[in-house]
């Protein structure tokens, strides 16, 4: 088997395969599956992605057929005081043909993925699953990834539980807000923004209480959302790109 860049030409054979592997692992409305599909999977949206330098789409090849597919996105480069700068890459999605699971693909696939994103300057990488999902949940678990949190997502108007894993944690960074309130920025869940990354900020160190978001690119604190779940600095503009689930969009 053959793990390569995606080519335009892969383009059926990823929306096939992404179609399939959602009926098959996630208990989605057939509306909600369909809608993700158009959505993201668009000749245009494809095309847009394979142009994207910071995204990487690998596509695993056996004899001349796609059986599998995978996509990353290379996040914004954060510094630490103890560790100096770290860039964190995110596995959007690892999808196998369902007729070729267990003959060790996904393996395969994901550690071509972590290679290539590695040689690109990810020091760790972050993956998401809904918890729904038990056979990718326990994919990421024999990885060796932990668990780092949990996150509220909406699709076609319910409520899904989503699994945060992480390759390797950094912990909470402290922050003070303008009213000299402790609260506790987590490096470790990123949302990617138009300037810079978002990081959920919570009031206390168990993650319990969400207090909102910090701006990557002005370092400054950023609670504002609208109605569809977007985020938005307020003091430099940068705004949320939607990458996985997204109200706006099923």
């Amino acid at each position: 088997m053959n793990v390569r860049p995606a080519t335009p030409a892969d383009r059926p054979a990823i929306r096939d395969i992404a179609r399939r592997s959602l009926q098959t692992s996630y208990s989605l409305s057939p509306q909600a599956i369909t809608s993700a599909i158009e959505e993201w999977y668009t000749e245009d949206n494809l095309c847009e992605r394979l142009n994207d330098e910071d995204r990487l789409l690998l596509v695993a090849d056996r004899d001349g057929q796609v059986v599998g597919f995978s996509e990353s996105t290379l996040e914004d480069a954060v510094v630490f005081e103890d560790s100096g700068a770290q860039q964190k890459a995110m596995l959007l999605w690892l999808h196998v043909d369902p007729s070729y699971r267990g003959e060790g693909i996904g393996m395969d696939l994901f550690e071509a993925t972590r290679d290539r994103l590695r040689k690109q300057g990810a020091s760790t990488i972050q993956g998401r699953v809904l918890a729904e999902n038990s056979e990718g949940n326990s994919f990421f678990e024999r990885l060796g990834f932990q668990q780092v949190g949990r996150r509220d997502v909406e699709i076609a108007s319910r409520t899904h539980v989503e699994n945060i894993y992480i390759e390797e944690p950094s912990g909470l960074t402290v922050c003070e807000t303008p009213a000299g309130e402790t609260v506790y920025v987590d490096r470790d869940d990123a949302e990617r923004g138009s300037l810079g990354p978002f990081y959920p900020v919570y009031a206390d160190q168990n993650r319990g209480e969400r207090y909102g978001y910090y701006c990557g690119s002005c370092e400054q604190l950023a609670n504002a959302m609208d109605a569809m779940g977007r985020i938005e600095c307020d003091n430099c503009g940068n705004s949320r790109k939607p990458t996985r689930w997204d109200a706006a969009y099923l």
